[in-house]
């Protein structure tokens, strides 16, 4: 059997796994839309007590080799903006504000940022020096990884693997294949599917994160000049290591001018408050 058919054999496999499996959406859709369904094998509280465990080894880590929240200044500034920001969580998923929220920040040159699920905040200081953020864009970063915990997307990719393996398996055992024809089917798996819920994703992301931003009073137009900054770093001869998993390019940009009719008047409502 040729790798193609293999690949659509597989590809039929997760579509059936996707139906007969439950659906959800973890997030309602607020003003800019975040209410896609989601394919969930796994529950919120594995993936919340592996985040626990992995963000207590990487502060315990960081304290031992000195760099942890050793930036003063840039900590009261994360944790300034993460305090207006959760509040606004709400609009798209209530439960989120009893999160265990947490906020850090290690000493490093590396251009990066993330918020593990459950809501553990991290910062470090290469992002913002790097970059010369001000309040606006930084944050830009964290209402984006903010989105990404709330639309549990870490959950989801699991989910996603967990079903591709076991078509894998399926399909493998229905076709009479070695690992060989296994193995390329994966390849095919997430060179066709993967790739795109990736994408799916960052959007998701992009426009969750404007909104959450807009309503806390932070200016979404700065959700334009972060970009083109990432724009210009990723033409250096090393991009930042943010980059390797949320590519910048110019249609990004262009998603966020597009949004900023929907966003800006929460904004300004924001401002007057």
């Amino acid at each position: 059997m040729s790798a193609l058919r293999i690949i659509a054999a597989i590809i039929v496999c997760v579509s059936s796994l996707t139906m007969f499996s439950g659906c959800a959406t973890t997030t309602s859709g607020g003003a800019v839309g975040g209410d896609r369904k989601q394919l969930l094998l796994v529950s919120s509280q594995e993936l919340d007590q592996m985040a626990a465990q992995s963000y207590a080894k990487l502060k315990s880590d960081a304290s031992a080799q000195g760099t942890l929240n050793q930036d003063r200044v840039l900590l009261q500034r994360v944790k300034a903006i993460a305090s207006r920001l959760i509040p606004q969580t709400r609009v798209f998923r209530p439960d989120a504000q009893g999160w265990n929220w947490e906020v850090n920040v290690i000493t490093s040159n590396q251009v990066n940022a993330f918020v593990m699920p459950g809501g553990k905040i991290m910062v470090y200081t290469g992002l913002v020096k790097q970059l010369n953020l001000s309040d606006d864009e930084l944050a830009v970063v964290i209402g984006h990884e903010m989105s990404h915990a709330l639309r549990e997307h870490s959950r989801e990719q699991v989910s996603q693997a967990i079903a591709a393996q076991t078509a894998i398996g399926i399909g493998t055992a229905l076709f009479g294949l070695g690992q060989g024809s296994s193995d390329i089917a994966s390849v095919g798996y997430q060179a066709l599917i993967a790739t795109r819920f990736s994408r799916t994703d960052e959007n998701e992301a992009d426009r969750m994160g404007l909104e959450l931003m807009a309503r806390a009073g932070y200016d979404p137009r700065a959700g334009v000049s972060l970009w083109q900054k990432m724009i210009n770093a990723n033409g250096g001869s090393q991009p930042p290591g943010f980059l390797s998993s949320h590519p910048a390019d110019s249609s990004r940009v262009q998603t966020i001018q597009s949004l900023l009719p929907t966003v800006m008047p929460l904004y300004e409502a924001a401002r007057q408050r």
